[in-house]
């Protein structure tokens, strides 16, 4: 459970920080990009036995689960297709997000659309010189939720119709005896956060929205897009990925996650890219464990809402209306 706190504590540090200088402190080794360069493996190592000891059993069941189902299949003379399924069909989702699912996609197309409906529709509610930022992202939260979900979940089933979408961490079963994982987690990981909250640089990266402090209107729609990417990205990843792949990949199937599951975060700050890599395994393993990818889904959303809150909050840029002026 410390590897995730240390895993949102590193990913939460901001990435151009103006730390003080005088002496020698931990804040200072991370004060400059190329000082950080090396830091997330010693930190990596250091956190890996411990990963190792809370979650051996977990692979080891996995991985005898994987050899029985590889056997059956091989005296069959059968042919797995879920591991090339799986991959292929991530990899061309994963590569169209990034080239469509953004904010040009939207300038190209959304935002046309929504210009010639404002002009033919006089009185409408769309207000796009209002709202113009918050329907980019509204645009960006879709992507996302169809890329991970409505997508690859109707085509799986279609190719694989005797697996259970259920086991693919969605059942709920058994899921109040682990509340505890989700509660442990958040009591290291809160503190962590307000302390990493002080850092100068904090508040001017948080919340991505920046309209969320005009009015709590703009400030929950925002979660609302944000926890609904974060639902999409637990079912894919912990979710679709691990439930296809745990036969035929047994524990493999959580480390081969963890390899696009950190690439999706390259452009944001080195740190918390690295940091995707403890919280893929971490994560990762809780929902083989669990069955379920409701806690990593909680914890997600808990700590960016917490962030968001901390980072209005310490600017002083809390809404103080529920409606956005004009």
């Amino acid at each position: 459970m410390s590897g995730i706190a240390l895993c949102w504590f590193l990913a939460s540090l901001p990435d151009t920080a103006a730390f003080p200088s005088p002496g020698f402190s931990f804040a200072r080794v991370l004060g400059t990009t190329y000082q950080r360069a090396l830091l997330p493996i010693p930190v990596i190592v250091a956190i890996a036995p411990l990963i190792w000891l809370v979650f051996r059993k977990t692979w080891r069941d996995l991985d005898i689960e994987s050899h029985i189902h590889r056997g059956i299949m091989l005296d069959r003379q059968e042919f797995d297709l879920r591991p090339a399924v799986m991959l292929v069909m991530a990899a061309i989702i994963l590569t169209m997000q990034d080239y469509y699912g953004g904010r040009s996609t939207y300038d190209d197309l959304i935002r046309p659309w929504l210009i010639n409906y404002e002009l033919l529709h006089e009185g409408s509610r769309v207000k796009l010189i209002k709202y113009d930022e918050l329907y980019s992202y509204a645009w960006w939260g879709f992507a996302r939720v169809a890329g991970y979900v409505l997508i690859p979940f109707p085509i799986y089933k279609l190719i694989f119709r005797h697996d259970r979408l259920l086991d693919m961490g969605l059942r709920t079963r058994g899921f109040a005896a682990h509340a505890w994982i989700y509660f442990l987690c958040l009591s290291i990981v809160l503190p962590a956060l307000w302390l990493v909250s002080r850092q100068p640089d904090f508040g001017n990266y948080y919340p991505f929205y920046k309209g969320a402090s005009r009015s709590y209107f703009d400030l929950f729609l925002w979660e609302a897009i944000y926890f609904g990417q974060f639902l999409g990205l637990e079912l894919f990843f912990r979710g679709l990925w691990l439930g296809a792949l745990r036969r035929s990949l047994g524990s493999g199937a959580i480390f081969s996650m963890c390899v696009p599951y950190c690439m999706i975060h390259f452009g944001k700050p080195y740190l918390e890219a690295n940091g995707a890599i403890i919280a893929g395994i971490v994560l990762g393993s809780l929902s083989m464990r669990t069955k379920s990818i409701y806690a990593g889904f909680l914890v997600h959303a808990t700590v960016a809402l917490t962030m968001d809150w901390l980072a209005l909050s310490h600017r002083n840029a809390l809404p103080h209306v529920f409606w956005p002026p004009g």
